[in-house]
């Protein structure tokens, strides 16, 4: 097929998102590093130039880590009443745990979603 384009079926942008794949084939690695996007797909050659999460996971993962691990503190506050020394020991761990665990999935998603909605920085007409 010399001189053809390679049709891709449609993937759903969360399920690749989630798995950290190529958003174009859902094969290929997204990350060369814990939160550095490769620079291309090693399976289909999609350029990942465009991605660009910018703020958007931190943003996230920021609200829903607060409000589960807040919550779980509340939860347990209300229940026993510990010492504050608890929630040092424990609640400190959950927190960095929680934030890393969720910051690379939903910087992964919002990548997929840039690439299925074909977004583009904002321009002004001239």
């Amino acid at each position: 097929m010399a001189g053809q384009e390679r049709r891709y079926p449609p993937i759903s942008p969360i399920s690749v998102g989630l798995a950290c794949r190529c958003p174009r084939c859902g094969d290929g690695r997204l990350y060369s590093g814990f939160l550095t996007v490769a620079p291309k797909c090693e399976v289909c050659g999609l350029d990942y130039d465009f991605a660009d999460a910018g703020d958007g996971p931190a943003v996230f993962v920021t609200l829903i880590a607060g409000f589960l691990v807040l919550g779980a503190a509340l939860a347990i506050d209300m229940a026993y009443e510990p010492p504050l020394w608890v929630y040092a020991v424990f609640f400190l761990p959950l927190t960095i745990f929680v934030c890393l665990g969720m910051l690379r999935p939903l910087k992964s998603v919002l990548i997929a979603l840039q690439y299925s909605n074909k977004a583009a920085p904002g321009r002004l007409d001239t």
